[in-house]
C-alpha cells in the first residue's frame, strides 16, 4: 500500500532535521512519537528519513545482546569502527552523541518504553549524557513508543529523568474519515456505502489494519470479515497482544469491563451490578492512564453532573471486545463461522453507533463548530444522536442518524429537543437526518 496522509507530521520531522543540519551552532533535538500500536509510527519515520537514519529497535532481551546487535548496525550503517565491546546502552548512546559532534546524525529508538523491562536506569543515564552533549552535538534523536501509559510516564511525569527533555512531541492519530474514504475508493472503485462504513468500523483508521485490508484486496464488507476471521488471522489475538502488557496481572478485570462497554453496558452502575465489584479505579485508569475509554456526558449538562456513559474510543478494540472476546468460547474451539453469523445478525444495530461516530468526525473536520456531542436526559430519555454548537453564530445543529434514511423522523427529533429549544431561545436550531446515503 502506498503512503497516505501524515503531511503535518512529516513536515515537522523534516524541518527539525533541516534545522539541525543548517544551524551554524550545534544543537541536538529530541522528538517523542507516541500512539497506539498499529497506528503507523514506524512507517511515518521511514517515510520521513528513509535510509538516512540509524534505526534501533528495543526488543525485550539482555542489554548486552542489544548492544551487540546495535554495534553491528553502527559498523555497517555508519561505517564506524567501535573499539572494544560495548555491553551497556549508556556507553553506546554516549558513543553516538560524540559521533554526532562531527556530523548531523538521525538516531531512531523504537519501542523506547521497553527499557523499563530491560534496565530502567537507562533513562537516567541517557538524561545525563543528553544534557552533557546536546549543545555541542548535532543529533536528531527520535524516541518512539507504543505503550501509551509508559511513554506518558517517561516524558510527562516530573519525577522521571527525561521529563522536560523532549523538544517536540507527536501523538500519532488514526487516519480520519476523509482519508479512509479516499483510500478505499482509490483501491476499490466499486466500493459501496456499507463497504466504506465497514472499513471505518473495522480499522478505526489504524494504518496497519488499513494496509492489511488493502494489500489483501479485502475492501468489501464480506471480504473484510473473511480476513478478520480466517484461521490464524492476526486479528483474533490482537486485543490480547495490544493490551495484556498494558494491564499486567489485572488484565482479566479490565477485559471484562471493556467487553461490557462494547456490549452497550455503558454506565458504571450497570457494569458494577454485573461484575459485583467496585470499578471506579479501573475506569479512571482506563480513561486517564491508558486512554482507551472516554467519559461521555450529555450536551449542556452541568459541571459535576452524574449522568454519564463510557465508550471505547478505538473502533477495532470495540469490535474485538464485542465479538472476538465476547464470543471467546466459540473462538477457542475454532468455530469462527459461528462468530461471523453473530456479526452478520447484529450488524445493523452495531453499525448504527459507528455511523453516528462517522458523522461526528465529519462535522469536526468541517471546523464549523465549537462543541460536538450527544444529548440525552435521565433514564436515557429524549436521546439525540448529534448536537453541534456554533457559539459565534448562535446556531445549534441537532441530527438523527439511521442506517436507513426512511427511519429518520424529523418531527420526532423536534419533540425530543423541546427542553433544549426552551433553554436556548436566542439560538437558531437546525434539524437534520444523516444516513448511509450521506456517506
Amino acid at each position: 500500500m502506498k503512503f497516505y496522509d501524515r503531511t503535518k507530521e512529516l513536515e515537522t520531522l523534516r524541518s527539525i532535521l533541516s534545522s539541525i543540519k543548517t544551524s551554524s551552532s550545534s544543537a541536538s533535538k529530541m522528538t517523542v512519537i507516541t500512539g497506539r500500536r498499529r497506528v503507523g509510527k514506524t512507517k511515518l519515520i521511514l517515510e520521513a528519513f528513509g535510509e538516512n537514519m540509524l534505526y534501533l529497535f528495543i526488543a525485550r532481551k539482555e542489554e548486552k545482546l542489544l548492544c551487540e546487535e546495535f554495534s553491528y548496525l553502527i559498523r555497517n550503517k555508519l561505517n564506524n569502527k567501535i573499539i572494544g565491546k560495548i555491553t551497556a546502552f549508556k556507553d553506546l548512546f554516549e558513543y553516538l552523541m560524540i559521533l554526532s559532534e562531527e556530523k548531523a546524525l538521525t538516531v531512531v529508538i523504537d519501542e523506547f518504553q521497553e527499557f523499563y523491562n530491560i534496565n530502567p536506569s537507562v533513562y537516567s543515564d541517557m538524561q545525563n549524557i543528553w544534557d552533557n552533549y546536546k549543545n555541542k552535538s548535532k543529533m536528531n534523536l527520535i524516541l518512539s513508543g507504543s505503550i501509551y501509559s509508559l511513554m506518558k510516564k517517561i516524558f510527562e511525569n516530573s519525577k522521571e529523568p527525561l521529563f522536560g527533555r523532549a523538544d517536540k512531541k507527536i501523538y500519532l492519530k488514526p487516519f480520519d474519515v476523509d482519508i479512509l474514504k479516499k483510500i478505499i475508493i482509490e483501491n476499490n472503485k466499486s466500493a459501496n456505502k456499507i463497504d466504506i462504513l465497514s472499513f471505518y468500523m473495522f480499522t478505526g483508521g489504524m494504518a496497519k489494519y488499513v494496509e492489511l485490508f488493502v494489500d489483501n484486496g479485502a475492501l468489501t464488507y464480506s471480504k473484510m470479515l473473511d480476513l478478520i476471521l480466517e484461521e490464524n488471522s492476526i486479528f483474533i489475538e490482537e486485543g490480547k497482544d495490544l493490551l495484556i502488557e498494558e494491564f499486567g496481572k489485572e488484565y482479566a478485570t479490565y477485559f471484562s469491563i471493556l467487553s461490557l462497554i462494547a456490549s452497550s453496558k455503558t454506565s458504571r452502575s450497570e457494569i458494577e451490578s454485573i461484575l459485583e465489584k467496585n470499578i471506579g479505579g479501573y475506569l479512571d485508569r482506563l480513561e486517564n492512564e491508558y486512554s482507551i475509554i472516554k467519559k461521555i456526558k450529555p450536551a449542556f449538562s452541568k459541571e459535576g453532573g452524574r449522568i454519564q456513559k463510557y465508550v471505547i474510543e478505538d473502533n477495532f478494540l470495540n469490535f474485538w471486545f464485542r465479538f472476538i472476546y465476547g464470543y471467546k468460547s466459540a473462538v477457542e474451539i475454532g468455530n469462527l463461522k459461528y462468530v461471523q453469523n453473530i456479526i452478520d445478525r447484529d450488524f445493523a444495530t452495531y453499525a448504527g453507533k459507528f455511523l453516528e461516530k462517522y458523522f461526528i468526525e465529519k462535522l469536526k473536520l468541517s471546523q464549523e463548530f465549537s462543541y460536538i456531542g450527544s444529548y440525552w436526559e435521565k433514564g436515557n430519555k429524549n436521546e439525540i444522536d448529534i448536537v453541534a454548537v456554533n457559539g459565534i453564530d448562535k446556531k445549534i445543529l441537532l441530527a438523527e442518524v439511521k442506517l436507513n434514511p426512511k427511519k429518520i423522523n424529523i418531527n420526532k427529533l423536534k419533540e425530543k429537543a423541546e427542553k433544549l429549544t426552551e433553554k436556548f431561545k436566542d439560538c437558531n436550531f437546525e434539524y437534520k437526518g444523516f444516513s448511509l446515503e450521506d456517506l
